[in-house]
């Protein structure tokens, strides 16, 4: 007789009838998500030409094919001026002075910076319709320049006064100008955000013939309604190019008439080495300040007291290229104001394909706005995305405007 099997609790009877439990799977080791790329900064790039793309440029509004049309009406930057570069991101970044009254500026020592201000940027990021102040966190602007010590002083860090900057990027340096006390100061940087000392263009500024004399071109005439301090002048708002081999930059030269100066240096060639163009000034303004009338009527006169503020462009290849500038004119106070009163934007070209040389003016000059004009017309500012030039200026003395340069219609 075959024993019968012991009898099994129920559940270790269920156990026995479980069909054995699969193998224990063995964990795979997944790789870590990779962290998200930060943004990267955007650095410097050279400027396109104009004209890519089949947009026209200054050379087809010389000859009437184009026409300037407003796209933004305020585009935040302030009134009377700015020098608008593209970076390699697509950002728009700005160069303009401003001070504690105008933006809350603050110098890199942190105190208040006075009227008329140090240089800043203001930043664009859809394409250059908008700006706002301070750097990608929207924060207080701060000076660009370093101050040799704490607290910043005029005379090394020209603090107060770093007025109506030009910048150029050559794919090497970026080269920027600007006013103190009227003469013409210089440095330069690889990034855009950290600055060479300054430097003084040659012996520029306003003087007095007991000091040195006048060269030709640059001597300040009588005007009708107003004293002149000085009897020399060779600087004020300044404007760069930068050429394969040389830098040149244009300067205020004289007044009453006033005239388009220019100096010239190499690429490695300290301040005091620029020396003056050989066909300096390169144009002048009007001869005389013409009738005492104050409006449309006077708009030949436009640039009788000083030529400066030069933004320039080159346009065309080979024998065909052209040097095209865009300039302030100021014609001076009127019979019933006693300061500046009316200004005009104009427009001049070279007439060989090479700066140091003769030059025209436009003969519909001032382009834009008749006179008066405003404080803000002439310090205008050219930039160029994608082929398209792109003009920032005030056509009404209140708010900085973006205009285009588009074909005009048949």
């Amino acid at each position: 007789m075959i024993p019968s099997p012991p009898t099994l609790p129920a559940t270790a009877a269920e156990h026995a009838l479980r069909p054995p439990p699969s193998p224990t799977p063995i964990p795979t080791a997944m790789p870590a998500p990779l962290p998200t790329p930060l943004p990267q900064p955007p650095t410097l790039m050279v400027q396109q030409k104009p004209g890519n793309g089949g947009h026209p440029t200054l050379a087809d509004f010389w000859e009437g094919r184009a026409r300037f049309v407003l796209i933004q009406k305020d585009t935040g930057l302030p009134m009377g001026e700015s020098d608008t570069i593209v970076m390699s991101n697509g950002e728009f970044w700005s160069y303009l002075h401003a001070s504690e009254q105008s933006a809350g500026t603050v110098d890199q020592c942190g105190n208040p910076v006075p009227f008329p201000g140090c240089t800043v940027i203001y930043r664009s990021t859809d394409s250059g319709h908008t700006f706002t102040t301070g750097d990608e966190s929207g924060q207080t602007p701060v000076c660009q320049f370093e101050c040799l010590q704490c607290p910043c002083t005029s005379e090394d860090d020209h603090i107060e006064q770093q007025q109506y900057p030009r910048v150029f990027f050559d794919g090497d340096r970026l080269r920027l100008v600007y006013e103190y006390l009227g003469r013409t100061m210089y440095r330069q940087s690889t990034a855009g955000l950290t600055w060479s000392r300054p430097e003084r263009i040659a012996k520029t500024g306003v003087w007095d013939v007991w000091l040195r004399p006048c060269p030709p071109g640059e001597a300040i005439g009588k005007h009708p309604y107003i004293y002149e301090d000085y009897e020399c002048l060779s600087g004020a708002p300044p404007g760069i190019y930068v050429s394969e081999e040389e830098v040149y930059v244009f300067v205020a030269a004289g007044q009453n008439p006033g005239g388009m100066g220019c100096y010239v240096g190499g690429l490695e060639a300290g301040g005091a080495d620029f020396r003056r163009c050989e066909h300096n000034p390169l144009f002048k303004g009007a001869a005389a300040y013409g009738p005492a009338a104050i409006g449309p009527d006077t708009n030949p006169y436009f640039d009788f007291r000083t030529v400066s503020s030069a933004d320039v462009q080159r346009i065309g290849q080979g024998e065909k290229a052209r040097f095209y500038m865009v300039y302030e004119g100021i014609r001076g106070p009127s019979h019933i104001n006693p300061a500046d009163n009316q200004f005009g934007l104009g427009l001049a070209r070279s007439s060989t394909g090479e700066i140091d040389g003769p030059w025209e003016t436009y003969p519909e000059n001032p382009i834009l706005v008749d006179l008066p004009g405003n404080i803000g017309l002439g310090h205008a500012d050219l930039v160029v995305h994608e082929g398209r030039t792109i003009l920032y200026t005030s056509l009404d003395g209140i708010v900085r405007s973006r205009l285009d340069l588009v074909w005009r219609k048949e």
